[in-house]
């Protein structure tokens, strides 16, 4: 069934000077919204990360995939792929586009979370950690929490991370990031599930419990 929509189109987000290119669709009614920090070497239009953002606004949850590097920087990185890598340049672009969304007339009244796949994991939570009350919760996908580093110890809000079961490596740095956050915070592994969920009905669960989380904590009057 198609969600009804109040917000729907392309945006351009002023960035120091730049403008980086994205995708913000709001279903009518929703109090909050989620914002992407795809992985290395990935953009907005990833097909994993367009699935995971349907089943989100399926909850009444907003969703804006945006692309974290200019056309310029993407050129660059994949010749050196070191910018996808830059955890604190990503962070910043996330800061950015959370400020930017929340002084927007139409967008202003909802709770903003982040989810992050991969690298973006780690980038969204020094994003949570610099944005406070700001930022009402962070999902991450498969992701390197662990990038974070010190910040971790500053993030306030509810975290949720999310691992494929046969993801040995990953696993083990959501578990030390884990012991470091103090909010509140979930660890969920996806049995038989590999780093990308491409496994029948990994992904799927991965939509649901993200999109549960983001409607628990992001529905509520700020």
């Amino acid at each position: 069934m198609k969600v009804q929509t109040a917000l729907e189109g392309e945006v351009s987000i002023p960035v120091n000077g730049e403008r980086l290119s994205g995708e913000l669709i709001v279903p009518a009614g929703a109090k909050g919204i989620a914002v992407f920090a795809h992985g290395s070497g990935s953009s907005r239009h990833s097909p994993r990360n367009k699935f995971v953002a349907e089943v989100i606004r399926g909850h009444g949850v907003g969703t804006l995939l945006f692309d974290l590097l200019t056309r310029e920087e993407e050129a660059i990185d994949l010749q050196t792929r070191h910018l996808r890598f830059d955890i604190g340049l990503l962070a910043k672009r996330l800061v950015s586009a959370a400020r930017w969304l929340a002084n927007k007339p139409e967008t202003a009244h909802l709770k903003i979370g982040f989810f992050g796949s991969s690298t973006g994991g780690g980038a969204a939570l020094v994003a949570a950690a610099e944005l406070g009350e700001v930022a009402g919760t962070v999902v991450s996908r498969g992701g390197r929490p662990d990038l974070a580093g010190d910040a971790l110890t500053n993030v306030r809000c509810p975290v949720l991370l999310i691992v494929g079961g046969l993801d040995d490596v990953v696993i083990r740095l959501n578990e030390q990031a884990l012991a470091q956050l103090n909010c509140e915070k979930k660890l969920e592994i996806v049995p038989g599930a590999t780093h990308l969920f491409e496994e029948p009905g990994k992904l799927e669960l991965v939509a649901e419990l993200a999109a549960d989380w983001f409607e628990r904590h992001l529905s509520f009057d700020r």
